[in-house]
Formats: structure tokens, C-alpha cells, sequence
């Protein structure tokens, strides 16, 4: 059995935010296997289902992002998985918007959900799902995040959500590596949309 975690706050002020990116790219992997996310318990909501022949839990943390660890510390210890078995997909405001990066191990970076779940876990020997929204300097990084993106991003996203998804049934079926020389080759090589829709090399 694996566990996949999309990280972002609950409630209808953050839908759609960039700081919910690691949502709408599990909404895309629940809908694809039919799995309804809607099961109330562990400070979370979750779904079960198959990705393949394997059995999936797909959850959204309930604990606002600062403590996602909490919940999904807690659907591990139910299930009893051991780390390897956990799948996480979150926002990077360090990939540019629409880029995609997979990594089987590592260090949370800068982002507070990850630092969280990393210490609950105590472990960083999981497979992450990284997922573009940029950044910009002139204002403040959570005015930023908590934002909707603009209307270019917004399909520059969705499409890299469809990736994610992507990646995260390739992970699944043990092909990690697949999943890596796939999509963070291909993102190397896309352009990024710059808060104003234009590209970035325009």
C-alpha cells in the first residue's frame, strides 16, 4: 500500500491557491481512479482505491500546512507504512510555474508543510512531487502563495498537475526513475510563465 499526500489548507478561502497546488494535483490522480477523497478522520480527509494492482490511501491534510506532518504521521502509524511507501506532492516556490521535479529522498527546502511531515515521519526517505508556482520578490512570499494564480499560470499549472499525477502512478508502480529521466527532463526544458502570462524569455 502506498500513501499520497497533497499538501495546502483546507477551506474555500485557499481553493485554488498556489500554496494548494499539492491538492488539485491529488484531486487529478482521485478522479482518475475514482477514488472520493471524503472520508473524515486523522485531521484529514482520504480516499481509498487501486492505482494498478496496488492499494492507494490519497489524502488531504485538515491541519492547515504548517502542521501537515500530524495528519499524515498519523495515516502512516494506522496503516503501519514505513516511510518508502509514503508519496508526497506539494508547491515549490523555487521551480518556476508550470515545472515539475521528482525526488526519491531529501531535505524539505523552504517549505514549511515539508518540515513538518519530515519531523513527524523522521524520515526523509520518501518520494516527493514538487510542483512549480514561482515566486516574486515584490511582495511578501505568503501574500504570494496564498494568492490564486493568474489566468496563464492557471493553465500552465494545470497541465503540470496532470504530470504530477502522471508521476505519481509511475512511482507506484516502482518506476521512480522512469518518472524522473520523464518529467523533471521535460520540465528542464519548458518555459515559465512570469506573473504578468508572458514567458519568461520573451
Amino acid at each position: 500500500m502506498y500513501l499520497i499526500a497533497g499538501l495546502g489548507n483546507p477551506g474555500l478561502s485557499y481553493k485554488k491557491t498556489r500554496h494548494n497546488a499539492g491538492f488539485q494535483a491529488l484531486d487529478v490522480l482521485a478522479a482518475r481512479h475514482g477514488v472520493r477523497v471524503k472520508t473524515k478522520g486523522f485531521s484529514a480527509l482520504y480516499g481509498e482505491g487501486r492505482i494498478g494492482t496496488e492499494r492507494v490511501i490519497l489524502m488531504k491534510p485538515q491541519t492547515y500546512m504548517n502542521l501537515s506532518g500530524d495528519a499524515v504521521q498519523s495515516l502512516m502509524h494506522f496503516y503501519k507504512l514505513a516511510p518508502d511507501r509514503l508519496i508526497v506532492l506539494y508547491d515549490d516556490i523555487d521551480l518556476p510555474i508550470g515545472s515539475l521535479r521528482i525526488r526519491a529522498n531529501g531535505s524539505a527546502g523552504s517549505h514549511n508543510g515539508m518540515r513538518s511531515v519530515i519531523s513527524c515521519v523522521g524520515s526523509e526517505a520518501f518520494a516527493r512531487i514538487r510542483i512549480g508556482v514561482g515566486k516574486d520578490e515584490s511582495i511578501l512570499l505568503r501574500d504570494y502563495v496564498l494568492k490564486r494564480p493568474s489566468k496563464a499560470e492557471q493553465q500552465a499549472l494545470n497541465e503540470v498537475f496532470e504530470h504530477a499525477a502522471d508521476a505519481a502512478e509511475l512511482i507506484v508502480a516502482g518506476r521512480i526513475g522512469d518518472a524522473q529521466m520523464q518529467y523533471n527532463k521535460k520540465h528542464e526544458k519548458n518555459r515559465s510563465v512570469s506573473i504578468d502570462g508572458r514567458s519568461d524569455k520573451e
